[in-house]
Order: structure tokens, then C-alpha cells, then sequence
């Protein structure tokens, strides 16, 4: 178990220099099904003791999966939105902190597709197909000084010796194993930058006092930065995607709805188990085995019309992304028209509304279904509703209801930023 006392002694991530090349949707989703398979049986074992996955994200980098959203332009395979959902399902279902962990890089490689220049996208993309991760230093918390969460103090300062990069940062989920953490600053113009600091830079400090009850090893804490050199040219504008109508935010929510409902999917398979193998039938059913009780058989066929309605919906709103991309390759434009990409956050948010309640109902469910002697420690079942429940609560539902109601009742288009 990681020592927190200990916090400044962590290891830096090491270079995989096998990154295998991925190049159709085929191999990405085989990719996924090997990686899960893989880690799925230690998944409960890390939990428990908090071991953070640094082995098994080296096979994840060694997999190619880290790259499987790269332009075909750049040399990567552009998979679809569909493709790219259905693995972090894979993931997720298997162990979904390492699904979470690199949840940040595929939206920070979105903002890269929409601002990046060539040359950064060039350089970024290369780094990436080589098997780096991008971790991500995350809002800061709220001072007394701050209307909002978004008003930052991190500040990229311009001084005589160069661009210099001080703050403190929350949240930093895949900061820690990653090889470069792109942070959010303001520059001397008070405009929203993002600076992708090499992980070993000088005056960079991850901390490990990431404590939650649940997603316990995604590692996601605090990321320090005192008088950090930067390069100009691994700055990105963010500024501008303010009045850019894009798919970064739908990027980044599509992904998070999906590790959701990897998450329900392993807690209904988990329920499946032990009812067949271990849970005891109510006396009044009068049945010899709990799967043949029948209040029982009508619960998992609820929850199965549930998984299954959130599956469905989480696919529509992958193809409905992936009708937009397509539209801006045709146009050779990354620029979406306002009213395309608000479709694009309200499919995603419906989709987000219900893994978000599939994840929990099956995860409280489990419990119901299989007996009192699922909660026994031994088991560690209670990881499936620890873990729905601590990463759910990243986006609230209540505003995606409200960005869907405001949406259809109002005509009110979302607001742009990583969250819609």
C-alpha cells in the first residue's frame, strides 16, 4: 500500500519503448478485450490494499490503446466514438480506475485536435503513439478570492528568464503515471492556457493524497508547481474553445459515461455469480435454488432492461459524435455549427444520466439479490458501489437533467466547457 507520509518519494512513470501500432477499430477493441482480460482478476486485490497500477498501465501503453485516437493524418487509427466507448466499457468492467486514469489523456487529446498547431499536434501525437501517457492537473479548489471553481490562481507568468508556471492543482487523476500533465493557468492577459509540463520537470510535484472510499488507486491528487520552466511551445490556447463550437466536451463526457457503465456491467455480472453459486433462497419461495426465486428472476430482468437501455443510448450518442466528426473532416474544419454541437452534448448527457443510474442501482442491487453473505469483506463487493458512487458524483446528474430540460423546453444550447 502506497505510504502517504511517503507521498514525495513516488516514482516517476518509465518509458515504454514497445507501444504496439493499432491501426483499425478491430484491433482496438481486441486490444481492450487482452488488457482486461489481464487485469480483471487483480482488480479486487489492488483495491483492497491500494496498490497503485503501475505495471498494468505499462501494459496499457504497451497495448497501443493510449493512441487509438490519433488522426490517421498523424499516424494513428482515428477510431470511432463508438469504438472508443466500447473500450473504456471493456476496461472499466475489468478494473475501472484504469479506465479512469486515462480518461483525462483522450479529452486532453481532443482539446489538442481542436487548438493544437501542426507542429504541437505532430509532436504531441508522436509522444502518444510511443506509448506516453498525458495525466491531468485538475480544478483547483475553491478560494475565498474565487467566485466560481473556474476562476484559477494558477498563472503562467512571463519573466526575464523565460515562461515560468506556479500553482496548485485538485483532482489530478493520471498525473501521477503520466509522462507529460497538461495544467490550466492563466497568462499575463488573464486567458485560460493549457501548459503540458513534462512529468519530471523541474518544481513539478505530484502527491499521492488521493483518500476517497472508492476508485482507490486512480492516484488522483495534488499536483504542486513552483517557478516551473515552460516551453512556448507547449502552451495551448484553451481560450479559444470558448467560442469554438467543438467535440471536446462530448469527448470528455462521453468517456466518463462510459466508464460508468463498465462499472454496472461488472457489478450485474458479480450479482449473476453469486446468485448462481453461493446466495440461499427466501423460505416462502419455495424453490431449492435463489435463481429460481421468482421476485428474484423479475429484479435481474429489470436490471438487465436498465443496462441494456443505457448501453443502447450511450451508442446512439457515439454515432451521433460520430456523424459530426465525419461532417468536420468533410469540411476540413474543426469548427461545428452551435446548433451541432449542442445535439452533441445533450445526446451525451442522456447518456450520462442513465449510466449514472445503472452503475448505482446495480451496484446497490448486487447486495439485494445475492444475500447477506455478499457483504462479507472477503468478497470485497462492496467496491462495484464505492467505486459507481465516488465517480459519478464528477458531473452531476441534476445539471445533465437540467442541460437536457433547458435544451428541448427552451431552446438554451449548453455551455462549452469539459463538463458538457
Amino acid at each position: 500500500m502506497t505510504n502517504l507520509s511517503d507521498q514525495h518519494a513516488l516514482q516517476l512513470p518509465s518509458l515504454v519503448h514497445t507501444a504496439k501500432r493499432l491501426t483499425t477499430d478491430a484491433e482496438a477493441i481486441a486490444a481492450a478485450e487482452a488488457f482486461a482480460a489481464a487485469v480483471k482478476d487483480t482488480a479486487s486485490h489492488r483495491d483492497r490494499e491500494r496498490i497503485l497500477p503501475w505495471q498494468e498501465l505499462d501494459q496499457w501503453s504497451a497495448s497501443g490503446l493510449g493512441g487509438i485516437t490519433v488522426p490517421r493524418a498523424y499516424g494513428g487509427p482515428e477510431v470511432s466514438y463508438v469504438t472508443l466507448s466500447e473500450v473504456f466499457a471493456i476496461v472499466c468492467a475489468a478494473d475501472p480506475a484504469l479506465g479512469q486514469i486515462p480518461q483525462n489523456h483522450f479529452g486532453l487529446l481532443g482539446v489538442l485536435r481542436e487548438i493544437g498547431t501542426p507542429a504541437q499536434k505532430q509532436r504531441f501525437y508522436s509522444e502518444v503513439l510511443a506509448g506516453q501517457r498525458l495525466g491531468n492537473a485538475g480544478p483547483e479548489r475553491r478560494s475565498s478570492t474565487s467566485a466560481t471553481i473556474l476562476q484559477t490562481t494558477t498563472r503562467l507568468r512571463r519573466t526575464p528568464q523565460g515562461l515560468r508556471l506556479t500553482g496548485t492543482r485538485f483532482y489530478s487523476t493520471g498525473a501521477l503515471f503520466a509522462h507529460r500533465v497538461p495544467v490550466r493557468a492563466l497568462d499575463d492577459d488573464d486567458r485560460p492556457v493549457q501548459v503540458w509540463v513534462p512529468r519530471d520537470a523541474a518544481g513539478l510535484t505530484v502527491i499521492d493524497d488521493w483518500s476517497s472510499f472508492g476508485q482507490r488507486t486512480t492516484a488522483s491528487g495534488t499536483v504542486e508547481l513552483d517557478h516551473v520552466a515552460v516551453s512556448e511551445d507547449d502552451v495551448l490556447p484553451i481560450w479559444q474553445l470558448a467560442d469554438r463550437p467543438g467535440l471536446y466536451g462530448p469527448t470528455s463526457q462521453i468517456i466518463q459515461a462510459a466508464i460508468d457503465l463498465g462499472i454496472a456491467q461488472a457489478a450485474f455480472d458479480e450479482a449473476i455469480a453469486f446468485v448462481r453459486a453461493h446466495a440461499r433462497p427466501w423460505i416462502d419461495a419455495n424453490v431449492e435454488r435463489a435463481a429460481d426465486d421468482p421476485h428474484l428472476i423479475g429484479d435481474v430482468g429489470r436490471l438487465s432492461v436498465e443496462l441494456h437501455a443505457a448501453q443502447a443510448v450511450l451508442r446512439e450518442a457515439a454515432e451521433t459524435l460520430d456523424s459530426l466528426a465525419a461532417f468536420t473532416r468533410q469540411t476540413n474544419d474543426t469548427e461545428l455549427d452551435p446548433d451541432l454541437s449542442a445535439q452533441a452534448s445533450v445526446a451525451v448527457a442522456e447518456a450520462k444520466v442513465l449510466t449514472t443510474d445503472i452503475a448505482l442501482k446495480a451496484s446497490e442491487k448486487l447486495f439485494e439479490l445475492a444475500g447477506s453473505s455478499a457483504t462479507r469483506a472477503a468478497h470485497n463487493l462492496d467496491r462495484h458501489w464505492r467505486n459507481a458512487r465516488t465517480h459519478t458524483l464528477h458531473d452531476p446528474v441534476r445539471w445533465k437533467l437540467h442541460l437536457i430540460g433547458n435544451y428541448f423546453l427552451n431552446g438554451a444550447l449548453p455551455a462549452r466547457h469539459s463538463w458538457n
